[in-house]
């Protein structure tokens, strides 16, 4: 954090060589989207970065592309590297799949469970899926991801998640401080404990430096292979 134009410089460890780098790097204001399509031949690669503000609307668009595209014939949802966001939207974009039930549970200290249910159309539920997933994909990433691996709605491909399944409330305290307090934790529909425990992917499949510096994608490719079968 600081003002726009001016230098911070990070140093970077990397546990594979046990060494630091510096980066210099200008602080700027920095505008991803949410939501980005694309496509490979017939099959449909949607990328969600977060779930934010405007992740459903744009959702909501690019599911409606698909829909009119007679060509399509499978759906690719990567989660990689998301950090989570807004339950509400997580569940809105896991009812495109699921057409009624849990998507995920609320379990607080006391053993009661609120179960939060599909909404809306399952415009999804017949297109073959494939959901890549890796150790960056948390919180909201693993309702979602959890909640399409056990309706059976979608193949998880990539590595297991990071495991952020709790639920905090945030209270401001009277010297200006705040605190976070773990309320509750997120179960998927079949019981599972996504905190600390994280999802599982179907089908093991590394990303190394090395195929990031080779310009490959072993999880991606494997994901285009399982839907060209």
């Amino acid at each position: 954090r600081g003002e726009k134009g001016t230098e911070v410089r990070l140093t970077i460890y990397r546990s594979s060589d046990n060494s630091t780098k510096e980066i210099k790097i200008i602080r700027d204001k920095i505008i991803v989207e949410s939501v980005e399509y694309k496509k490979d031949g017939n099959i449909a690669i949607i990328s969600l970065m977060s779930f934010n503000d405007t992740t459903s609307s744009k959702f909501k668009e690019i599911s409606s592309e698909i829909i009119k595209d007679k060509n399509i014939k499978g759906i690719i949802l990567d989660l990689r590297n998301n950090p989570g966001g807004y339950l509400n939207t997580a569940i809105d974009v896991a009812s495109y799949w699921i057409r009624s039930g849990v998507v995920v549970q609320e379990r607080d200290r006391n053993n009661q469970i609120i179960k939060h249910n599909a909404i809306g159309d399952p415009i999804f539920e017949n297109y073959p899926t494939v959901v890549l997933i890796n150790q960056g994909s948390a919180s909201a990433s693993e309702i979602l991801s959890g909640a399409l691996k056990d309706y059976k709605k979608a193949t998880l491909v990539g590595k297991k998640t990071f495991g952020k399944g709790s639920v905090q409330e945030y209270q401001e305290l009277g010297d200006g401080t705040a605190i976070k307090i773990t309320v509750a934790e997120w179960l998927t529909p079949n019981n599972i404990n996504i905190n600390k425990n994280g999802i599982d992917p179907d089908i093991d499949v590394d990303y190394t430096e090395e195929d990031y510096l080779n310009k490959t994608d072993p999880q991606l490719n494997k994901a285009i292979e399982i839907l060209n079968k």
